[in-house]
């Protein structure tokens, strides 16, 4: 068997065929090479031609049978009484619709106003709404207004200076004070009241200042804190001030206590005796603290030096003598007894010496 023929054949096919494809070639060269024999082999090894490579993936592949498909149900038909869809209108329509990338999303909506909010009206205060404060440690809150001024019954206004940063219902509350207490104290003297003295409202920090201590309700803008109430004409009710008549005093006392949770002034601590803190602190079972002691008014003080002496006056030292009262005998008497008695117990000490 002469094995050339298979040899060529694998030559001319190169690296086409591999695989199953190379097996069947091979078996194809050798049936050949064992009809021919040995002459027939070498005259094709001589007159060989190029073998194509063996497609077998050539022409279509013979299906086993008939593909099933199932019927897709189609959409019912478009009513005729449908409106015709406009594909330019749409076209137009989707950019504005559409936001551009990139843009930051719309800030969400503020709530409602409350009902303290809708209440507080510009027939009662002037007191725009500000933003939330979000502060360290709980400070801050929310329903914040700024008080600028109050509107009393007949229209006139009674600023706050400074303008008071609150709540709305401790604004409201002071609202009310001014309009329905104070007004009529300031007219039962015969005057009107001009500005209310803010002394400090919403401050971030603990109670009376000190450090580490528990968040004031200044903190929380639900606290204020008033020195006095300024009249017409240049006078004013200062809150601690002794010399303005205790009954005043006490009224603007019973009308505090009876309004606000807390009331701190002279008397409570040291940190309140020039000021009255004022807030309306929510606690258990309606809680109130009252803490202000009207003090009467100081006495006289004597004169820091003595008056001038008169030149008439004798000297001090002859006016010194003769002041000194006179001393008894008797008195006289008991003084020099022990002092003689001694005497002889010094003799008798002094012989048993010697």
């Amino acid at each position: 068997m002469d094995f050339s023929a298979e040899k060529s054949s694998r030559k001319l096919a190169g690296g086409a065929l591999d695989g199953r494809a190379a097996a069947m070639v091979t078996a194809a060269v050798l049936a050949l090479a064992v009809a021919t024999g040995p002459a027939a082999g070498r005259e094709s090894a001589r007159e060989t031609k190029p073998v194509p490579p063996l497609d077998l993936f050539a022409g279509k592949p013979k299906l086993r049978g008939t593909i099933h498909r199932p019927g897709v149900p189609l959409p019912r038909p478009r009513p005729a009484e449908a409106p015709k869809n406009d594909s330019k209108s749409e076209s137009k329509a989707a950019p504005d619709k559409a936001e551009p990338p990139g843009e930051p999303a719309k800030p969400a909506e503020p709530p409602p106003p409350s009902a303290c909010r809708l209440a507080l009206t510009e027939e009662i205060a002037i007191a725009p709404s500000i933003p939330d404060i979000k502060g360290p440690g709980g400070c801050g809150g929310e329903d914040l207004v700024r008080l600028e001024a109050v509107v009393l019954p007949d229209k006139r206004k009674v600023p706050v200076k400074p303008a008071a940063i609150l709540r709305c219902r401790m604004a409201s509350a002071i609202a009310d004070w001014i309009r329905s207490d104070m007004a009529p104290i300031a007219a039962r003297l015969g005057s009107q009241i001009s500005e209310l003295d803010n002394f400090d409202s919403y401050e971030c920090r603990g109670r009376n200042r000190v450090a580490g201590a528990q968040l004031s309700e200044h903190g929380r803008a639900n606290a204020l804190d008033v020195r006095a109430v300024k009249l017409v004409g240049g006078k004013s009710i200062q809150f601690t001030d002794r010399t303005v008549p205790r009954e005043l005093r006490e009224s603007v006392l019973h009308s505090v206590c009876a309004r606000f949770a807390t009331v701190l002034g002279p008397g409570s601590d040291w940190y309140h005796e020039d000021h009255i803190h004022l807030d309306v602190a929510e606690r258990r079972n309606n809680y109130r603290i009252c803490q202000w002691n009207v003090w009467d008014p100081l006495p006289q003080v004597a004169p820091l030096l003595p008056a001038e002496r008169p030149p008439e006056a004798p000297p001090r030292e002859v006016a010194a003598k003769s002041d000194e009262p006179a001393k008894p005998e008797a008195a006289k008497s008991d003084r020099e007894a022990p002092e003689a008695e001694p005497a002889p117990a010094k003799q008798k000490a002094t012989k048993k010496r010697r």
